[in-house]
């Protein structure tokens, strides 16, 4: 059992936040499909920013099943620490602080993984943020990678030196920035990380199967995985890690039935969430990611993004749907998937 200030978890299956993906609507429905923990995605700590549709939808929790995990980025300290408490107020249980983004547009102002390179000022940002926290009794973690390069990992000061400031939990992308999604994932550095810290320290990156996730588990001793990229379009891969550590059998997949349900049920809520212009655009590549890897879904798949109607949207995905067995397993690969997890 996993336990970040007073929230416990007992499945170690997590979900990675991931810019364009994590919103209200995704984060309801891994956390119905056995994720206790959802991050959300990066909310900007600039107050500027926070009168924006796009921030205040991002920032709106209504119906998500607690806790509450709203990460945080940028680079100045009473900055950050003003978005935590902003974000306090707008509902958050647990503030996540990103340092781990590769992208340009952040680390160009010395934001995500470019903080790294910093590691005087990432203690700054952490003293402040859980300072700020503090008298709420919000639980601060921080989220980052390996290092910058290859030849300047510092994850495990990074790590220390955060501790020492007060936060809850640690969990690390076994990547650097520079890797951004390149190669894979290693684990050496998230097993010394967790060897060296008293709190959770959480293991990310190439977590896509049951197997992995247990194999992950054990060699870093980590006390939860984090999945990001694996879980786009099939959320249930948290109820098949969960299944599969307590019993050491597999969770059968999902039937077309099941699947079928599940996609309709995010569709409606998504389209509720982001109305007709974006809902029914956004909304395609969460189809495209459900049924990328079906057998008979790639001619049809290239029509779905000429439909500009939420109903009509949501029809077409119903007909297709209703030419396969209901009870006919599904049968999911694991293939490349576009990396968007932060």
């Amino acid at each position: 059992m996993m336990r970040i200030g007073s929230w416990s978890f007992s499945n170690p299956a997590v979900v990675a936040p991931m810019a364009g993906v994590t919103d209200r609507p995704y984060r309801r429905l891994c956390k119905a499909l056995g994720a206790e923990y959802a991050v959300t995605e990066m909310a900007a700590s600039n107050p500027r920013l926070w009168d924006s549709v796009k921030t205040a939808r991002r920032l709106d929790h209504t119906g998500e099943a607690d806790p509450i995990a709203v990460q945080i980025t940028g680079s100045d300290p009473d900055m950050m620490a003003e978005a935590a408490l902003f974000n306090i107020q707008k509902g958050a249980h647990i503030i996540d602080i990103n340092m781990g983004c590769p992208v340009k547009k952040v680390c160009n102002v010395l934001s995500g993984s470019a903080l790294l390179k910093d590691e005087d000022l990432v203690a700054r940002i952490v003293e402040r943020v859980v300072n700020a926290c503090l008298p709420h009794q919000i639980p601060v973690t921080l989220k980052t990678r390996t290092g910058w390069d290859r030849d300047s990992k510092n994850a495990l000061r990074v790590a220390k030196r955060a501790e020492d400031a007060g936060i809850s939990a640690f969990t690390l992308h076994g990547r650097t920035r520079c890797d951004f999604y390149q190669g894979e994932a290693e684990y050496d550095t998230i097993r010394e990380v967790k060897a060296a810290l008293r709190i959770p320290v959480i293991a990310n990156g190439d977590i896509d199967t049951p197997e992995k996730a247990r194999y992950v588990l054990d060699y870093t001793q980590a006390d939860a995985v984090m999945v990001g990229r694996a879980a786009q379009g099939r959320p249930w891969i948290f109820r098949e890690i969960n299944h599969f550590l307590q019993h050491d059998t597999y969770l059968d997949p999902p039937t077309y039935g099941e699947m079928k349900d599940v996609l309709l049920e995010h569709l409606e809520d998504h389209y509720d969430f982001y109305g007709e212009f974006i809902g029914v655009r956004s909304a395609r590549k969460h189809i495209g990611w459900y049924l990328a890897d079906t057998p008979d879904a790639a001619e049809w798949l290239a029509t779905i993004n000429k439909i500009e109607c939420t109903k009509q949207q949501l029809l077409a995905v119903a007909s297709w749907f209703d030419q396969h067995d209901p009870n006919a397993f599904l049968v999911q690969s694991t293939a490349a998937i576009e990396p968007l997890s932060r």
